[in-house]
């Protein structure tokens, strides 16, 4: 089971905490529990589409297609007893990742949480009597005004987690988090307020489950995005697993490049999108690799300039290789120019400065770095704060000092774990001196 961080754990369960006493309310005489059974069945039945053939067995996780069901709730009972809808939902939900059943109960709480601040914005509006009556458009004005205080929520706690569990810099775990999610949300409250509307008229709660009808076509339709998007994951990790394979002594270093490109993005507080894509740039970075014959990739001791001249052809075959891949965007440029300098000495096309794409300045850093903290057959590791000083002594001349400023403050602040992947050699931790900082990263 992966381990919790312990401040994570304690995230969840003060969240956790604070959603039972918001829902202890609603086990008082009063509650139409037959309301609550039904929407929350609703929900918990829009949960398990992912099951579904014709939606996709993998429909993404958390995408807020059936938040309608909720707001929904929100509209039409006492915070207490709306927040209690998404309960089962959640604790059934379909989850991949271990452990599952702390995802479920933090999925819970959140939607919980969520629902209950915004029955309590839609209560004070005067909400309630706008959808009895029913008075439009003012009903619009409560309506909006809960879907965006459930937005909000789910945004507070969701940077939250990012920032206890996956160690995201508290300064950039919520950026873009709330802007994202806003569009959909706020569409998702309208349907719910439609929901709302129906249920309250003589036409009664069924014909108001008819507007989930709409909600099934856009997740089948988001649902095709995703299944393709994951067929271009899968492309990747095949390109980088055959590179790992004809260059044994580089394994697990795509992922490691990947890794540190990420931590000096989120440094430099690239929006998450960008920092997703350069993610991809620095895991493709060396792809180029496999149109490189494997003796000289495995050669030891130094190479001949002939050979040098072979091996310095990769960054242009790799942009080759994707260069179809549409939603690489910036990171195609990164795998065509990370070996590029600043001072014009590098290749394939001797850029000068900011001539050199943003994207491949910062795989510069991080391919130096790894190749510097790692064992290959031309030399042996370095420790990181040996490795780190070599790059500030390159700075200006052969890397971005930008870049390495963040990597250097942000490995100082959260230190390096490198990922290990389960054929990885083991050497990523020895500790001895190596060669200088151009000569480890020039293959």
């Amino acid at each position: 089971m992966r381990s919790v961080p312990p401040m994570a754990g304690a995230y969840v369960f003060l969240t956790v905490t604070v959603g039972v006493v918001c829902t202890a309310p609603a086990f008082s005489p009063g509650t139409s529990w037959s309301a609550v059974g039904l929407l929350a069945c609703v929900y918990a039945g829009c949960e398990q589409v992912g099951r579904c053939r014709i939606i996709g067995r993998r429909a993404p996780r958390g995408m807020g297609t059936f938040f309608p069901v909720l707001l929904a709730g929100a509209f039409l009972l006492p915070p207490a007893a709306a927040a209690l809808v998404a309960v089962p939902g959640a604790l059934l939900a379909r989850v991949e990742q271990r452990p599952k059943w702390l995802r479920r109960v933090w999925r819970a709480a959140q939607l919980a949480l969520g629902i209950w601040a915004s029955a309590r914005v839609f209560d004070v509006l005067g909400g309630p009597e706008a959808v009895s009556a029913p008075r439009f458009p003012y009903a619009l004005v409560p309506g909006c005004a809960a879907a965006l205080v459930f937005c909000a929520v789910l945004t507070v706690l969701d940077g939250g987690i990012l920032a206890t569990a996956e160690r995201v810099p508290p300064r950039t775990a919520w950026r873009g988090l709330f802007l994202r999610s806003l569009a959909p949300v706020v569409v998702h409250g309208l349907a719910g307020l439609v929901m709302a509307v129906l249920w309250a008229s003589p036409y009664g709660p069924v014909a108001s489950l008819l507007v989930l009808l709409p909600m099934y076509i856009s997740c089948w339709v988001f649902a095709q995005y995703q299944r393709e998007r994951a067929a271009h994951q899968a492309t990747i990790r095949a390109l980088v697993q055959a590179v790992d394979i004809k260059d044994g002594y580089t394994r697990g270093h795509s992922e490691r490049v990947g890794q540190a490109s990420m931590m000096i993005a989120r440094e430099l507080g690239m929006a998450e999108e960008r920092v997703e894509v350069l993610r991809f740039a620095g895991i493709l970075h060396d792809v180029g690799k496999l149109g490189v014959p494997t003796r000289l990739l495995r050669k030891d001791g130094p190479l001949t300039p002939e050979e040098r001249e072979v091996i310095q052809l990769h960054p242009e075959y790799g942009h080759e290789m994707v260069r179809g891949i549409g939603f690489l965007g910036e990171a195609r440029a990164a795998i065509l120019h990370h070996h590029e300098r600043l001072d014009g000495s590098g290749y394939p096309y001797g850029l000068v400065g900011t001539q050199i794409p943003e994207f491949a300045r910062v795989v510069a850093v991080a391919d130096a770095f790894d190749a510097m903290t790692s064992t290959r057959t031309y030399s042996r590791a370095r420790p990181v704060a040996v490795a780190l000083a070599e790059l500030e002594r390159c700075a200006g001349s052969q890397f971005d000092p930008v870049m390495v400023r963040a990597l250097v403050a942000v490995l100082g602040r959260d230190g390096w774990h490198p990922v290990v992947t389960a054929d990885e050699v083991g050497v990523v931790s020895v500790r001895v001196e190596g060669v200088p900082v151009s000569g480890a990263a020039s293959r």
